[in-house]
This record gives C-alpha cells, sequence and structure tokens, in this order.
C-alpha cells in the first residue's frame, strides 16, 4: 500500500493525517494551538508551538498507522493562510510572535493606502482587496515595530513566509525557503497574473525583496524533510492554502465547480479556470492550487459567522449545552416561524463588506421560542452561503459562463442534514456532501500525489472523488427568492447607518 502524509496547520489546531491511495483516512492526530491575544484585535501565535505541535502530531499518525516514514511516498501541507512568520536565517529563531490572519493591527496602513489611491492597482495585479486579513501589511508592521527588524531585513539576515514557508524551514533545517502560489497570492505582494513577486508593491509597502520565499507550484518538489526528525527522509510534494486545497480535495478542477466549507465561518470558492476575474459582486480573486505553471483562478467570498452562530447559542445564550444539540432543537418546529438572524456578530463579509453591521434577530412574536431562534441561527449559515453563491453565479454569468450547477460541501457544519438541505432548497441547485470531508488535507495530500507519481493526472483525482449524500431541492424556486428577499431585508435592518 502506498501512503500519503498530510499536515494540516490550522488557526486553533495542527493535525497530520495519514491517507492511503484511494484517499482513504487510515489514521489522523490533532493537537490544539494555543491562541495570544495582546490586546483587542490582535491575535498572535508563538511559531515554535506551530512546529512543536506540527511535528509531534505528524510523529503520533504515522504511529497510529503503524508505518514508518519510510512507507510514505510524499508529504503534503495545507495551512492557515495570510498568518504572517518573520525569523533570522542563521538561528532559526522568530524575531517575533506570528500575527495571525484574524489579526487587525495593519488597518492604519491599509486605510493610508486606500486613501493614496492604490486600491485598483493593487485589485488588479493581486485580485485582493486593500484589508490588514492579508501578510503585506502585518509584515509591514514587523519591520516597523520590533527593533532592529528592518535593519536586519534589509541586511539579508531575517526570512518571511506564511504558515508553509516556516514549517518548510524547520522540517529541512533550514534547507529550503519556499512557498506555492497559493500561499504567495494571500499576501498582497504578488501578482498572481505573472505568478511573480511584484516589484511596485514590495517598494509601496516598503518591503525588501530579500525576504521572501522562492513560489513554486503548487505539485512541485519543494524539498525533504530531514530523516532525523520522522526516521527516514520525504519529499514535500505538495502544498496549499487551506481554502485551495479544499477546492482541489474536492476534485474542483474546471471553471464553474465551487465548494464551501463551513466551519467557524464558511469559505466559498468557485474555479474560474485560467481566466483571471474580477468581481463585481464584492468577492476577491485568487489562485487557485496550481499543479503546473499554468495560472489557475479562483473567485472567493467569506462568511465571518458560520458554526460561530451555534457557538453563541452555546456559550452565549446557553440555548443549548452541546453544539450537537442544535439541530434536534431546531427540528422541534417545522421553521423559523419568521424569525431572522443576522449574525453579524464582526460585521458583514462577502458580497456586502459592512464591517459597521450588528448582529439582529427580527421576526419576533408572543409565540418565538428557542427552537424558532436554534433554526434561524441554523438557517442564517445557509442565506450567507447562498448570497455567495448568488453573487459567484453573476460574476460567472457576465463573464460569458455557466451559473454554478452543484455545490459540494465540506467543514464540520456539512454534518448537519437540516442545515445543507435547507442550503439546497434555498439555491436550488443540488449540494453534494463528499464520502471524505477532511477535504482540506485530502487536497494536500493530492498535490502531493501528483508530483510524486503515486497519481497520473487530476482526471485520475475526479475519479477517486465519491459523493455520500446528495441533498436536493425540494422547495418551489418562487418560496426560495421569497425567503432570500426576506434575508436581505433583514441584512438593510443590520446595517443601518
Amino acid at each position: 500500500m502506498t501512503y500519503l502524509l498530510a499536515l494540516d496547520q490550522g488557526t486553533s489546531s495542527s493535525r497530520s493525517i495519514v491517507f492511503d491511495e484511494l484517499g482513504h483516512i487510515v489514521s489522523q492526530a490533532q493537537l490544539e494551538l494555543p491562541q495570544i491575544y495582546p490586546r483587542p484585535g490582535w491575535v498572535e501565535h508563538d511559531p515554535l508551538e506551530i512546529w512543536r505541535t506540527q511535528l509531534a502530531t505528524a510523529r503520533e499518525a504515522l504511529a497510529q498507522a503503524g508505518i514508518t516514514a519510510g512507507d510514505v511516498r510524499a508529504v503534503g501541507i495545507t495551512n492557515q493562510r495570510e498568518t504572517t512568520v518573520l525569523w533570522n536565517r542563521k538561528t532559526g529563531q522568530p524575531v517575533h510572535h506570528a500575527i495571525v490572519w484574524q489579526d487587525r493591527r495593519a488597518e492604519p496602513a491599509c486605510a493610508q493606502l486606500r486613501e493614496q489611491g492604490h486600491a485598483d492597482t493593487i485589485q488588479a495585479k493581486t485580485g485582493l482587496l486593500v484589508d490588514a486579513y492579508f501578510s503585506g501589511t502585518k509584515l509591514q508592521w514587523m519591520l516597523d515595530h520590533v527593533p532592529g527588524a528592518r535593519e536586519a531585513a534589509e541586511r539579508g539576515e531575517l526570512a518571511f513566509g506564511t504558515v508553509d514557508s516556516w514549517l518548510m524551514w524547520k522540517l529541512t533545517h533550514g534547507a529550503v525557503h519556499v512557498t506555492d502560489v497559493s500561499n504567495a497570492a494571500r499576501t498582497m505582494l504578488f501578482n498572481v497574473r505573472t505568478n511573480q513577486w511584484d516589484d511596485e508593491l514590495l517598494a509601496l509597502l516598503r518591503i525588501p525583496r530579500a525576504l521572501l520565499p522562492e513560489v513554486l507550484p503548487s505539485s512541485s518538489h519543494f524539498g525533504d524533510i530531514a530523516a532525523d526528525l520522522l526516521g527516514h527522509p520525504i519529499r514535500i510534494g505538495g502544498v496549499a492554502g487551506d481554502q485551495q486545497s479544499a477546492l482541489f480535495g474536492q476534485a474542483c478542477f474546471s471553471a464553474g465547480m465551487a465548494k464551501n466549507t463551513y466551519g467557524t465561518g464558511c469559505f466559498m470558492l468557485m474555479h474560474t479556470g485560467q481566466t483571471f476575474q474580477t468581481s463585481r459582486n464584492g468577492l476577491l480573486t485568487t489562485s487557485a492550487a496550481q499543479p503546473g505553471r499554468q495560472p489557475e483562478f479562483a473567485l472567493e467570498g467569506s462568511v465571518f459567522v458560520g458554526g460561530a452562530v451555534v457557538q453563541w447559542l452555546r456559550d452565549g445564550l446557553r440555548a443549548i449545552s452541546s453544539s450537537s444539540e442544535v439541530e434536534s432543537l431546531a427540528l422541534t418546529v417545522p421553521d423559523s416561524g419568521g424569525v431572522m438572524m443576522v449574525p453579524a456578530f464582526t460585521g458583514l463579509g462577502a458580497p456586502y463588506w459592512k464591517p459597521d453591521a450588528r448582529g439582529t434577530i427580527t421576526g419576533l412574536t408572543r409565540g418565538t421560542t428557542l427552537a424558532h431562534i436554534a433554526r434561524a441561527a441554523l438557517e442564517s449559515i445557509a442565506y450567507q452561503s447562498a448570497a455567495l453563491l448568488l453573487a459567484m453565479s453573476r460574476d460567472a454569468v457576465a463573464a460569458g459562463g455557466q451559473p454554478v450547477s452543484e455545490l459540494r460541501v465540506d467543514g464540520g457544519a456539512c454534518i448537519n442534514d437540516l442545515l445543507m438541505q435547507f442550503q439546497a432548497d434555498l439555491l436550488g441547485i443540488p449540494v453534494v456532501r463528499p464520502a471524505v470531508i477532511e477535504t482540506t488535507a485530502l487536497g494536500a495530500a493530492y498535490l502531493a500525489g501528483l508530483s510524486s507519481g503515486v497519481y497520473g493526472s487530476t482526471d485520475e483525482l475526479s475519479r477517486l472523488w465519491r459523493a455520500e449524500r446528495r441533498f436536493v431541492p425540494t422547495l418551489p424556486a418562487a418560496r426560495a427568492q421569497e425567503l432570500m428577499a426576506r434575508w436581505e431585508h433583514a441584512v438593510r435592518q443590520a446595517t443601518l447607518e
């Protein structure tokens, strides 16, 4: 049997999963990653903890599978995107905590870029909106605020990377300083049309080029894990940021195919093939995971509060004692009884981009119960995702393509049958849940398997993808449109100026 090892370094945990060549999970191990909140709006991780937990889970996953590193054909890495690490090339020590993608400290620098009129240039080159979410202004903040960092960077003594780069540096004992196109595309420093670091953007943010990793296709020979770490050298054969890796793991390889990951938030990506398409509907353009050197793109939208609304029901309202209870509570009523919840706890993301919006519950009557609120909370995840998919379909049609014809789903909340059925009803297209919902890790394994000869082509990977259940719409289209109109009305109520 041929094995592939996926390292899945996420925001809240580090995981490692061993897959067989058919994409089945053989073993997995997971450790929590401590979160550091130095002040409101700031979020950090200790890069050494990222490294420690990731290495420990890799060793544990191999032990659980009863195999050695010598039995593994290749390793794939997928990671929380945009999180920014800066370290000393000689010592391998970080010069500061990693600044996490959620961190907002660089917003003043972003506001200045927007005020100076650079937003259109940045979007044209990177596909991104100017926002503190991305790595470039986080790195700029480190260079400006860590004593001596800018001078050391200009002398070539420091290295910058997203989490994948940091892990590969540590796994190879500093032999490689590399990243892949999907992670580079999230830095706001990378021209996704040419697949090159962009000198104009580097100058704009005052980033020395000597800091930057080499950028390779997502399926490449990135380097080899040092023999002393896992007991045998292993080829690192695939790397992709988590959302692009999930798109790849869902076998969405061609234009018009889309996936939605239902986690704390929701992340929806639609492949647009080799076409760089600027959204007219509030979405980002990003590089898809690329097996070869040819640029491939996707449209992306993010829902800030997806599954987190269930955590709020549990911890904030204390309406349920565990997240798993929400479906059974919601099923005690036939519908939400006219209640609509807009969970804009931290504003609204795509396609609205309303940072000042706040959570609202509308449509309350004397007959409203906790069950109606629970149902409205679950349905809010589907409404937000439907708004994203409708925006994507409008963009696709405007570019001469077809609207999305099915949605592939993954992430923890996709196991909720009530939510998935309501999602299909709202969209009017099938919602398809795969047999393996760990598609983020699977995508990294597939990328590694492609570059190491386990798989011959993406066609072979498409044949491996298997559906566990298809949720087919049962609601009349007119009723779905009526519900979406009510949702949009509720959004306007949540965003009154």
